[in-house]
């Protein structure tokens, strides 16, 4: 078995371990909670916190690539603050993403 032949055998060897690892830590996250919980929740704290997960996942996936997604980081700061005033004063989604739009647009 020559040198080249060794290397990728063991980055397929590593991909495979990785992929596996993967597999494992998400079913871990996503069934632990069903094994340990039986019934309903009762606890206030609990109930609060496992309604906003969804929604602080969301915005930590999605804020630093708003003002990243721009050539200089000023645009998207900018437009950011707007989206924020803008669902303040309780737009809709499609107001806030075009009102967000056209200030990066107008700025770049």
């Amino acid at each position: 078995m020559t040198e080249v032949n060794k290397v990728k055998t063991m980055e397929q060897h590593s991909i495979l371990i990785y992929i596996l690892l993967a597999i494992v830590i998400t079913n871990l996250i996503r069934v632990t909670p069903m094994v340990l919980i039986k019934g309903e929740l009762h606890n206030r704290f609990v109930r609060s916190f496992l309604y906003y997960v969804p929604y602080v996942t969301l915005a930590v996936m999605t804020f630093p690539d708003m003002i990243m997604a721009t050539p200089t980081p000023l645009p998207g700061i900018i437009a950011l603050l707007a989206g924020i005033v803008a669902a303040w004063f309780r737009l809709g989604l499609f107001p806030v993403a075009a009102i967000c739009c056209v200030i990066v647009y107008l700025l770049i």
